[in-house]
């Protein structure tokens, strides 16, 4: 029965994608990360201060010309190796133990941040494809039935894939609320995922100093509920917007030449 379990949970799974909304978006697994390391440090630093002070008050000078340990320990003389004690165990036992969290923290975070790079199997998902172009200065945003846009509009709670690439010179696409960031490069296409929660408009940045125009290579990201997008995206059909919508500029005919070797303008 334990051998059937498996399968059965795949063909499900395949059969009914997961919702956007089950998939553990990038934003919350880096706020986990966050929230891990955060925890630990504190805990760490609580305990060697809590540990440094009961040893600094336990063995302070209190003035007095006894030795208050004179029946507890035998005080090597001058030129005499100490005897006694625990034979290094403290320091092992410490060391282990520091071994074993440093190690065990290393591999969850790896773990995680291979969760951020393959993503969610595709299989299980119905993700939204988009391609990016990014040009020097502005993006485009190419969806499967051919429109093209300035601003990125993306359904609530769904898993949205991008394609990035870029048209003259290095460009990166970037969205930090959403913690999605990645290159676009001339010539090639570099993936990356992420999936909204919430509604609302977030900015987009290019994230790769490309030109005079950087600082305005922005735009905007709109979430949008679920059957308000399938509105929207039925009404795209064979059209293509050319507004600015938040980028310097827009459009195929106010894009600035691409870059040639040395970075002047062919």
């Amino acid at each position: 029965m334990k051998v059937m379990a498996g399968p059965m949970i795949t063909h499900v799974a395949v059969v009914f994608p997961l919702h956007g909304g089950d998939v553990r978006a990038p934003s919350a697994v880096f706020n986990q990360i966050f929230e891990v390391f955060l925890l630990l440090g504190t805990a760490v630093g609580v305990v060697v201060v809590a540990y440094t002070m009961y040893h600094a008050l336990k063995y302070r000078d209190d003035g007095s010309d006894t030795d208050p340990y004179a029946d507890k320990v035998e005080r090597p003389q001058m030129g005499e190796m100490p005897t006694g004690g625990s034979g290094g165990r403290k320091v092992f036992y410490s060391f282990s133990i520091s071994a074993i969290i440093v190690v065990s923290l290393i591999a969850w975070t790896y773990s995680q941040l291979l969760y951020i790079e393959q993503g969610p199997d595709p299989a299980q998902t119905d993700a939204l494809e988009i391609d990016v172009e990014g040009y020097r200065f502005g993006w485009d945003f190419v969806y499967p039935n051919g429109h093209t846009t300035n601003t990125l509009y993306v359904p609530q709670d769904r898993v949205v894939r991008l394609q990035v690439t870029s048209t003259d010179v290095f460009h990166n696409f970037g969205i930090p609320a959403l913690r999605v960031k990645t290159d676009a490069v001339p010539g090639q296409y570099t993936s990356a995922w992420f999936t909204a929660n919430e509604t609302g408009t977030y900015a987009a940045k290019c994230y790769e100093l490309c030109g005079s125009g950087h600082s305005l290579m922005t735009t905007d990201v709109v979430v949008m509920p679920q059957d308000e997008y399938e509105e929207w995206y039925a009404e795209t059909e064979g059209t293509a917007e050319t507004e600015a919508s938040g980028n310097a500029t827009a459009g195929n005919s106010s894009r600035i030449a691409p870059a040639t070797a040395g970075g002047v303008p062919a």
